[in-house]
């Protein structure tokens, strides 16, 4: 009943564990889909939450280049103090304005005998002086040039349209009669060119507008760079490496000439009619500025953080199924050793049983008319003495068990030779086991060393090792041989014990248990071989505590051997302990 109860336990513990697992793998199956979703979120969450903020960045930026025209425009007057109040304006901005540094330079063109002459403002001076055409203003000079003779007034522009960086701002007037022909309608008569500061928006402007819409770590973790909307298009300028894979984009340079009609146009143009006509760039941008990860792109920032938390949970789920492991092979050790712990006590039960009993029954003997036979007396007095013999070293060996799982199991060390314990030892067993017909063959060598140890526990571990040969080994042959000799091994002295037989042989999946407490090998309980299984176990703590070894060779049919090998004393001992030996 109590082995059905164990395996029982150990059943369930299996199907408990059983459900762990395929609760951990259905786990894991889960997690793994509700990641790529949480991550395919984060990454259209991320990438909604870039795009506006550069949206937003290029609202402020095209607001400080529309306000920065506006603060150059000046109410419509005479146009003989046009360039007076151009200039006035200029100096009020470089004074006042927020983002003084984004204007770089300010000029005038009008048409003049048929052709368009330039003036630029001389800030030192405070006035429009006559210049020629700078070679990055052709376009625009060519455009002016194109609207002096009558071509359309705002030519359609878009990807493509090859703005540049210079601002053309008309002012428009009624264009002086032909001979014969009556003024007709309104015409761009002047215009304020307005190149911004190239350098100043790169390392300044357009790096405060990102640091504040996307933070100063968020900017920080983006390149980006300005290219036109021309076609080839060109690089303004980048803030690294050539942009792969941009993770948003936005048009930038989009003058909201609008507003600027409302300030600046004619009469019949103020207040909105402006959108009748798109000016120059309204809805396309001359600019476009994309911006990246510096890890790659979101993708891989989003794959990076997707791969990390497959990986933490991986770690979590594998640590659960570890657990689960571990608690399975703590469950089975558990009943294991409750199952050998059931089989000690039944084992012990019937070691301290026989041996009582035959006391008992030879003192009951004793009391009866045997009293007066010598003969019988002395039969029965010999029993007595054997059997409480057999009772002390069973009593002696579970005492001596539960000193070395105290960590006891050597008490004091001293030199000691090894061939008188191993003579004691062979009569000791003689006597233990009622005089096993048994030949013993010893084989010391005569230059052994001492070994530093309990001469007790070491002779425990011989009478142990050479008891379980004469009552395991000893069938057929009945042969034992006990041998002793020096070896050397890294440099070190040792002293190698060797006990072994001629009988069955240990089975080779039960020699990785025969030094677990309390195991009996299956043989030993078919032949009900008395025992406890804790001689082996023993021997191992004992010989372990010396600080040596002990392993078994053993093949089915061909006896076993077992090795003892314990260090020697170091010379100064063995030496000091033959001195104390000869004088006394």
């Amino acid at each position: 009943m109590p082995r059905l109860k164990i395996d029982r336990a150990g059943l369930l513990s299996w199907v408990t564990v059983g459900a762990l697992l395929a609760l951990c793998a259905l786990l894991a199956y889960l997690q793994y889909g509700w990641i790529g979703e949480v991550s395919v979120a984060e990454r259209e969450r991320m990438r909604a939450s870039l795009q506006a903020s550069l949206e937003r960045v290029s609202r402020a930026f095209n607001e400080e280049l529309t306000t920065m025209c506006i603060a150059l425009l000046p109410p419509p007057g005479p146009e003989q103090r046009v360039e007076q109040e151009y200039a006035g304006r200029y100096l009020q901005w470089k004074q006042t304005g927020r983002q003084a540094g984004l204007l770089a330079r300010v000029a005038v063109a009008r048409p003049e005998k048929g052709a368009l002459a330039l003036r630029i403002l001389d800030p030192a001076r405070g006035e429009f002086v006559a210049a020629a055409w700078p070679p990055e203003w052709q376009p625009a000079r060519l455009r002016l040039e194109a609207r002096m003779t009558g071509q359309p007034m705002w030519r359609p522009r878009g990807p493509g349209g090859g703005e540049g960086i210079l601002i053309e701002l008309p002012r428009f007037g009624t264009p002086p009669a032909r001979p014969g022909m009556p003024p007709f309608g309104l015409r761009e008569t002047t215009w304020l060119l307005i190149e911004p500061d190239l350098a100043y928006v790169r390392d300044t402007l357009l790096p405060d507008l990102l640091e504040q819409h996307l933070g100063a770590q968020g900017a920080a973790e983006y390149e980006f760079e300005v290219m036109t909307n021309a076609q080839p298009p060109s690089t303004v300028f980048r803030s690294g490496p050539a942009l792969t894979r941009p993770d948003a984009a936005v048009n930038l340079f989009e003058i909201e000439f609008e507003r600027l009609m409302r300030r600046g146009g004619p009469p019949g143009m103020r207040g909105g009619e402006g959108n009748r006509g798109r000016p120059p760039g309204g809805g396309w941008g001359r600019w476009r500025l994309a911006v990246q990860h510096r890890e790659g792109s979101l993708d891989a920032v989003v794959e990076r953080a997707r791969r990390r938390n497959l990986a933490v949970t991986g770690a979590i789920l594998l640590l659960m199924v570890a657990a689960a492991g571990a608690l399975l092979r703590f469950t089975r050790q558990t009943h294991r050793l409750a199952q050998l712990q059931i089989d000690f006590v039944a084992g012990v039960s019937h070691e301290l049983r026989t041996p009582l009993t035959v006391i008992r029954t030879a003192a009951y003997n004793l009391r009866g008319p045997l009293a007066g036979n010598p003969e019988r007396v002395e039969r029965y007095g010999a029993l007595i003495q054997q059997e409480s013999e057999r009772l002390t070293s069973l009593v002696e060996q579970v005492l001596q068990f539960a000193r070395a799982r105290s960590g006891t199991a050597v008490r004091e060390r001293e030199p000691v030779a090894l061939a008188p314990v191993i003579t004691e030892t062979v009569e000791a067993a003689r006597a233990i086991l009622g005089g096993a017909d048994c030949e013993i063959e010893v084989k010391v060598d005569p230059a052994l060393p001492h070994v530093l140890g309990d001469r007790v526990a070491l002779k425990q571990v011989l009478l142990n090792l050479v008891s379980n040969a004469i009552k395991y080994g000893a069938g057929g042959s009945n042969w034992i041989g006990i041998s002793a000799a020096a070896a050397a091994s890294n440099g070190r002295p040792w002293v190698e014990l060797c006990v072994a037989d001629r009988g069955l042989g240990i089975p080779e999946n039960e020699q990785q248990h025969i030094f677990d407490p309390f195991y009996r090998g299956r043989r030993a309980l078919q032949d009900q071989v008395h025992g406890t299984g804790l001689g082996l176990s023993l021997v191992k703590s004992i010989v372990e505590a010396h600080g040596g070894t002990i392993t078994v060779v053993s093949e089915p049919g061909r006896g076993a051997e077992f090795t003892v090998r314990i260090p020697a004393a170091p010379p100064e001992l063995r030496d000091e302990f033959a001195h104390s030996a000869g004088r006394g």
